[in-house]
């Protein structure tokens, strides 16, 4: 049963016409990055880059194992992957044009033997049992419109043994002022419900991460960077759509660490 009032194919239809806007402005990336302090430099790729690696290392995988990335966007991240460890991913987006730039993507990557990209709902997914030795999910769970039956299928299609590490914006408290990013995703959660919502589906949490420094300069480096690039926006997207991304960044940047923070969560199948 959803426990909310919209379903993903609109999520789909949202992450389709957001697709190219992530592509040609943010290099591929429609999440949070990883900056040490004020006076770090580093480009958006390479903090979205940065956090990936501190998100998957707590997966521990080992060379030649299988992972899901659970929400893959068009792919960039799940060929950082591949190539990173050595293993080979599996890409599912609910969305058929960030499938199909991925798959695009991919053939010009040197792990183009390792990837593979398909349209795909995490609600139900299309694996059978004991299938993959991990999975991750960056910011997507978010989206999910019945958390209990996707962690269900997360718990299905891993082996036993296998691991999965998500990450999510997060309530410090469940007092905290933290709105939903945009209409078609869930209530934020502070980190002990998704702790709770992981046990209920079987999982055994073993690594819980809290950082201060990916919300405060992930804000930050977004909003600068959007800065720049607003009157291209506007020239290809019109004054209205650059206008809507200008507030939604204010919105979801304006919080304190005090009521903030980015959550990895990593759990085990036993």
């Amino acid at each position: 049963m959803s426990e909310l009032n919209w379903n993903p194919a609109e999520v789909a239809d949202f992450y389709d016409g957001a697709s190219a806007l992530a592509d040609k402005y943010f290099g591929g990336y429609q999440r949070q990055g990883y900056w040490y302090d004020d006076n770090d430099e580093a480009s958006l790729e390479v903090g979205a880059e940065r956090l990936t690696r501190k998100i998957v290392d707590t997966l521990g995988l080992r060379r030649g194992e299988s992972l899901l990335d659970a929400g893959c966007g068009s792919g960039t991240a799940s060929i950082d992957i591949a190539g990173a460890y050595g293993v080979e991913v599996t890409g599912i987006t609910i969305s058929p044009v960030e499938a199909a730039k991925a798959r695009t993507r991919a053939a010009a990557s040197e792990v183009s033997g390792q990837v593979r990209f398909e349209t795909g709902d995490y609600h139900c997914l299309s694996f059978p049992e004991n299938h993959f030795d991990a999975i991750v999910a960056f910011e997507s769970l978010f989206n999910a419109f019945d958390l209990e039956k996707a962690l269900a299928e997360f718990h299905r299609v891993l082996r036993p043994g296998g691991r999965v590490a998500i990450s999510e914006i997060s309530k410090t408290t469940d007092a905290s002022p933290l709105k939903k990013p945009f209409p078609l995703a869930r209530e934020p959660m502070t980190a002990e419900s998704w702790i709770k919502a992981f046990e209920s589906a079987g999982f055994v949490v073993e690594e819980r991460i809290q950082s201060r420094r990916v919300y405060v300069n992930t804000g930050k480096r977004h909003t600068e960077h959007f800065e720049k690039v607003s009157g291209l926006l506007t020239e290809e997207f019109g004054a209205e759509m650059t206008e809507g991304i200008r507030q939604g960044m204010r919105e979801a940047f304006h919080l304190g660490p005090e009521d903030v923070t980015y959550l990895i969560l990593c759990a085990r199948k036993q």
